[in-house]
């Protein structure tokens, strides 16, 4: 994937993100999620994420944020290392990684 573009994919049963979680891409998947229904299993799919920095994790935060307003429960999988290392640093590891 190209830098600074993320996919997003709402499948109805789970969420799948692909590429670069990014500055550059973080508005666009935001407005990407918000018209879209959470996962009906709450499970947002990280695997395929080759690159994030902070508004990556901002993301996903703004989707717990989201879920817990919902009361809805959202877990992630497929953390890729680099993510959960800038949550843990963020002392939010505990919110996005289990």
């Amino acid at each position: 994937m190209t830098e600074g573009r993320a996919r997003f994919d709402s499948g109805g049963d789970r969420w799948a993100v692909s590429g670069s979680l990014t500055m550059a891409s973080a508005p666009a998947l935001l407005a990407a999620s918000a018209a879209c229904a959470l996962p009906t299993q709450g499970i947002v799919d990280l695997a395929g994420v080759d690159r994030v920095d902070s508004a990556g994790v901002a993301v996903l935060l703004a989707w717990k944020r989201r879920a817990a307003a919902e009361a809805r429960p959202l877990a992630f999988a497929g953390v890729p290392q680099s993510m959960a290392s800038l949550a843990q640093l963020y002392g939010v590891e505990e919110l996005l990684v289990q």
